[in-house]
This record gives C-alpha cells, structure tokens and sequence, in this order.
C-alpha cells in the first residue's frame, strides 16, 4: 500500500500584495477588492531573484528522510500544472537530480491534471513502485512551478499563484501516511475557451469536487465524518466553504491556514498544507485525512487521495 515516507515543503520569504500584482496583470480597483474582500487574499509567496531549479533546492534541502536514502530512489517524478514551466532545453530537474544525488533515478514529468497533477504523481509512483516488485525502493515527488507568465500569476475570478515548492518522498509500502483511496473525475467538457463554459465550471466547481472528495472516501470504506482534516489545494477561501458545506463538513476542519499569505502554489499546495497539518498536531496517529485538489487546463479534473496517518 503506497505511503508518504517524508514530505517537506519550501516558500521564499519573498512577499508581493495582490493588489501590486492586480495593477501589474491590469485588473481593475474592484476586482482586486473582490480577491481581497470576499474570496480573503492577500498577499502571494514569490522569489524574484531564483529560477525554477532554486525552488525546487529549497524543498530538497529540507527533505531528511531523502539523505542517505537517494540510491534507493528509482523514480523522480514532477508534477506540473502547465505543461511548459521552462524554455526548452533548460531542465531544472534533472538539475537538482544531479545535485542531490538523484542522476541514476528515471526523470519524467505528469502535468495532464493541471493544479491535480501533484495528486496524480503520489498514485502513479506507488504504483510504478509496486509493479517494480522492489520493497525497498522510493520514488520522489516533486512539486512547484515559477509564476513567469501573465496566465502562470492569475486563476481568472478565482485566485492567485504563488511560488513555492514541495518534495515527496513515496514508498511502496509504509506504516504511517498510507494511501487508503483516490478518486479523480475528468471532465473533458470543460476544454474550451466559451465564456459559458467557463460558467457552468465555477457553477458545478463546488458540487463535483465535493463529490470527488466523497468518492475517495467511500472507496476507503469511511464515512465524512471519519475524515480527521483536509488538505486543499489553496484557491480561496470560499470556494472551500462552498465545498464544506456541499460536504456538511466542517469548515474549521479544513486547513486554510496559507491561502491568504501564499497564493495558490500550483501542485505544491497540498504539501506545504501537509507540513501545516503537522506543525498544528492535526494529523492523529492512525486517523484518515483526506488531500483534495481541481485543476483547469485542457479540461477540468477533480481529484482527491485519502491517506491514515
């Protein structure tokens, strides 16, 4: 059974006020009123001296479990919300790989779950891991992206992006953060540029990925109301009172401790929420919490894993 052996999470010090990046992306007065008032943001983690390499150093750097463990690691995997994230040729992976001692694992990146890809990555890996028939072995998720273009900076009405990373270390097995379920509804329908689409999204966003998350749930053989936390992906916060009470789950539960002062870190954010959920002791020995993320590209994808801590 697939299991979390360390996760660490890294967000520059850097800080840049949504109403700074508003005027930059040439949104109007009020609706960065709105982002700020009503969907509760502030301010989004930014890095403006480094590169794509230097976020993802900064995750692997506090990644413990990761030392005297990388000739065990034989997958590296990316999970990127664009597919583009860096020019060609440039590789800020294998980069780092080469850095940290990770030039033998096999480099590949999943992006086709937009902001859920990082969900998709933790699957994909145990199962690689699995099928390899090598209890030993590891396999290492990484995250996070640079917000270097208008579209990579802003979730149109939705939210803001930030730079961070997050790195993953996955086991085919494990006794602690096992992955119970994961459920992902792929809704083809949404790839389209039709303003009425893009509707019809934000009008269905709440009720699917509610469901989403329930699927996950049920699949593990658990009731909502077993669900100790959730981790989400940062969007804003009203979107997840939309979902909480789509769920009857209670809001107070859900760890948005980092939408206000990070933006939404592309596929990190359910990590750095993790590393949140441990520093406040919300994670319970044995108890099952649930990690929820949707993404937009090509499509919309609604994706949720249930893990046991």
């Amino acid at each position: 059974m697939t299991a979390l052996v360390a996760v660490s999470a890294y967000l520059p010090s850097g800080r840049v006020a949504i109403e700074e990046l508003g005027a930059r992306l040439g949104l109007s007065g009020m609706q960065v009123k709105i982002f700020r008032r009503y969907h509760r943001l502030g301010e989004v983690a930014v890095d403006p001296d480094g590169g794509p390499a230097d976020l993802l150093r900064g995750a692997l750097a506090g990644l413990d479990g990761l030392r005297g463990r990388e000739h065990l690691v034989r997958y590296v995997v990316h999970a990127r919300t664009f597919p583009t994230a860096v020019p060609y040729p440039y590789d800020p992976v294998r980069e780092v790989c080469g850095e940290f001692g990770l030039g033998h694992a096999a480099v590949f990146a999943v992006g086709h779950h937009a902001c859920a890809s990082g969900l998709l990555a933790v699957d994909a890996a145990g199962r690689l891991l699995a099928a390899d028939g090598d209890r030993e072995g590891l396999a290492l998720v990484l995250t996070g992206e640079k917000a270097f273009t208008g579209e990579a900076q802003l979730v149109p009405e939705t939210s803001f992006f930030g730079e961070g990373a997050a790195a993953c270390l996955v086991a085919a097995s494990g006794e602690r953060d096992r992955l119970l379920s994961y459920a992902t509804d792929l809704r083809g329908e949404f790839d389209s540029d039709d303003p009425e689409l893009a509707l019809e999204f934000q009008r269905v966003y709440a009720e699917t990925l509610a469901a989403a998350i329930t699927a996950a749930a049920d699949r593990a053989g658990l009731a909502m109301k077993e669900v100790g936390t959730i981790l989400p992906h940062n969007v804003n916060r009203v979107a997840w009172h939309q979902v909480c009470r789509t769920l009857d789950y209670p809001r107070e539960r859900v760890v948005l401790d980092n939408v206000a002062g990070t933006g939404h870190v592309f596929c990190a954010d359910g990590f750095i929420n993790y590393r949140t959920a441990r520093a406040r002791g919300l994670l319970r020995q044995g108890e099952p919490y649930v990690m929820a993320a949707a993404g937009a590209g090509r499509g919309a994808t609604f994706s949720a894993l249930v893990f046991a801590h």
